[in-house]
């Protein structure tokens, strides 16, 4: 078994020993995951750069993870289920997404319950460090991996390339996607390194000369004795993307990640208590949730088909990528950076569906789930997307024949595809923000207020039944070609100029055909930047009167609105671009914007959209319509039961809002 010894160095009672349902009280296991895989197995051919990799005495490429869970106290009162939770950079993030717990900035915060409904429904949560260039910050996860050895047994080198944005003025960035592990220079006075600026991912960079920036990093009159900062005396300015390409020494195997999580996953179902599992026998299906980096990280790991282990047993039953839209990542990339989330500079996007595709451009055909199904072994899958993905230009790819332009087919037997209409990439807050906490970001409204999260747990319950017994999870719901929900984003975008008070972007923003040489495909891009081809097409959900999205899973916010939701925000003047969208290096936002309060309010103001006055006759009507809505979702198996007296509740919330003086 690849993972050969799990080293636990703290237990204790989760949330002071609180009880959770007919599960009782949690305990918390923290320590470290060691694995040992062999380069030679045909299970982990798909990991680039393995068979470069330093080996111990048995033939064998070791490496070490951060691991924590939390189960039952009694195991025996669990549902016999994990829920492994992809971390985010390192961070934990089911119990926020599912939980509903504040996520807060400081990652060494102690876990939190939230509603706890992964405990009252008796899930065993797992987490294991994947991401090799996670810094070693208090309450990071991470994966401690080796690197690549070339000629001699000295670390590689290659070119590599970062994209970079700030929301504040800087004379310097970290050579690193966010605040990752930096990628130092060969070379500090590197002639051939590039440095180039856009206002747009879709429009031609600027060079900047040479002589305007350095790799030297000068602060407090100090010089950075290993440079790992790029500087520029002039300033970056906000908003705008840069472009810096230079030769780099070192390259992580990342791709160990996939093997993280497969092989801890696979450890806790499948060894015994002798091996120093806290789990054994007490498991029965394992399934795991990505949200935004996560969910690409998922996404990839499907395409590889990396779900078995070295045994030949299944780790995964069920795999949930959120927020993922169509993209990957550089999870399994030499110089991979796995943080990176620009879909406009991801190497190999497509293919995007979980069916037969065809690129009219490239010529290129291929399935997200080919791996998979070439082995027989493909596990019950959610596709779950927002409004923000879609508007980024890529989600409605994954359910797009490219070729005829009509809807893709769907693997219906192991398949679903869900749009959350009218939300953003991260669930809404109420009352709705206009500063994001942990970076600063502000758009030109304040941001979307819808909560998913009942979308989330609902997927969660039908994923089980689904993977247990074979009831079928409700059918898929996005945007539709055929049913005439789907419509272009340049065709859409401008409509909303007639709503008073809502600015609209320059342009928005498309995935490209890129091509990064022809090794991209063995995880190695020889061509630095990319050269641009053709732009895919970028569908959206089309809008009704109160120009809210009409395809996907509407909740009542949308289906009963007091306002108006998007995935779309632009950036505000004090980010600076405020003619580009959020989102193109973090995560996308949309807005929110009440509906006329009274009919007079409406006139007066030239707005399109219908008042609350004149579409409820009181707060006990429209509170009534709400409830009939969410009871209809229940009845359709989005919904629980039990997150209807919160969606109600929230909806009284709204309703004092938008109809206040």
């Amino acid at each position: 078994m690849a993972l050969v010894r799990l080293d636990i160095t703290n237990r204790e009672l989760f949330a002071d020993g609180e009880s959770f349902g007919d599960a009782g009280p949690y305990r918390l296991l923290e320590g470290d995951a060691h694995f040992a895989v062999s380069p030679l197995h045909p299970r982990n051919e798909a990991i680039t750069d393995l068979e470069l990799a330093p080996r111990d005495d048995d033939g064998n490429v070791r490496f070490s993870a951060h691991f924590a869970m939390l189960q039952p106290a009694d195991p025996e009162r669990g549902n016999r289920r994990i829920l492994f939770d992809v971390l985010n950079r390192g961070r934990k993030t089911v119990l926020s997404g599912l939980n509903s717990s504040d996520r807060g900035i400081d990652p060494n915060a102690p876990v939190e319950p939230g509603n706890g409904f992964l405990m009252r429904h008796g899930y065993t949560v797992v987490w294991c460090g994947w991401q090799a260039d996670v810094p070693p910050t208090p309450g990071l996860m991470g994966l401690q991996a080796p690197g690549a050895l070339g000629a001699g047994g000295s670390p590689i080198e290659g070119r590599i390339m970062c994209w970079l944005q700030a929301n504040q003025p800087t004379q310097v960035f970290l050579l690193a996607d966010r605040t990752h592990l930096p990628h130092p220079p060969v070379d500090v006075n590197d002639p051939d390194a590039t440095l180039a600026v856009r206002e747009h991912p879709n429009w031609p960079a600027t060079p900047i000369s040479r002589d305007k920036w350095s790799f030297v990093r000068v602060e407090d009159a100090q010089v950075e004795p290993e440079p790992s900062h790029v500087y520029m005396q002039s300033g970056f300015e906000p908003g705008k993307i840069y472009e810096l390409v230079y030769r780099t020494r070192g390259s992580a195997i990342v791709g160990l990640g996939f093997a993280a999580v497969r092989d801890s996953v696979s450890f806790l179902k499948y060894a015994p208590a002798e091996a120093g599992n806290p789990s054994a026998g007490g498991i029965d299906r394992a399934y795991a949730l990505g949200i935004s980096q996560s969910g690409r990280f998922l996404r990839q790991m499907i395409h590889l088909g990396l779900n078995e282990d070295e045994e030949d047993r299944t780790a995964l039953d069920g795999i949930i990528p959120h927020v993922a839209g169509g993209m990957r990542g550089e999870f399994n990339m030499r110089f991979g950076q796995p943080s990176k989330d620009i879909c406009f500079v991801i190497p190999e996007l497509f293919p995007f569906a979980d069916t037969e595709q065809t690129d009219p451009v490239t010529g290129e055909s291929g399935s997200l789930l080919g791996r998979m199904n070439e082995r027989g072994n493909a596990p019950k899958i959610m596709f779950c997307n927002t409004s923000a993905e879609y508007w980024r230009g890529d989600a409605a790819l994954i359910h797009t024949n490219i070729e005829e332009m009509t809807d893709a087919e769907e693997a219906s037997d192991t398949v679903r595809r869900y749009h959350f209409a009218g939300t953003q990439h991260g669930s809404g807050t109420f009352p709705p923000q206009e500063v994001r906490p942990a970076d600063g970001v502000r758009g030109q409204l304040p941001f979307n207020s819808v909560d998913y999260s009942p979308l989330l747990r609902a997927a969660l319950v039908n994923l089980d039944r689904w993977a247990t017994d074979g009831t079928p999870a409700p059918a898929s719901r996005h945007p539709s070609l055929a049913e005439g929900t789907a419509v272009e984003t340049r065709n859409l975008l401008p409509r909303f100029k007639q709503v008073p008070g809502v600015p609209v972007p320059d342009e928005p923003t498309r995935a490209m055909r890129l091509d990064y040489g022809p090794e991209q495909h063995l995880g190695r891009t020889t061509t630095l930047p990319a050269i641009q081809g053709e732009e895919y097409p970028a569908l959206v959900s089309d809008v009704d009167e109160c120009f809210n999205e009409v395809a996907g899973i509407r909740l009542p916010d949308l289906s009963v609105p007091v306002a108006t939701y998007t995935g779309w925000n632009p950036r505000h003047a004090d980010i600076g671009n405020t003619g580009l969208m959020i989102g193109i290096t973090g995560g996308l936002v949309g807005w929110t914007l009440p509906l006329p309060r009274t009919r007079e309010d409406r006139e007066s103001a030239g707005d399109p959209r219908p008042s609350v006055e004149e579409s409820y006759d009181s707060r006990d009507d429209y509170l009534g319509r709400v409830r009939e809505a969410a009871d209809s979702l229940v009845e359709e198996g989005y919904v629980l039961r039990e997150d209807v007296e919160g969606i109600v509740e929230r909806a009284g919330e709204k309703w004092d809002w938008a109809t206040a003086e």
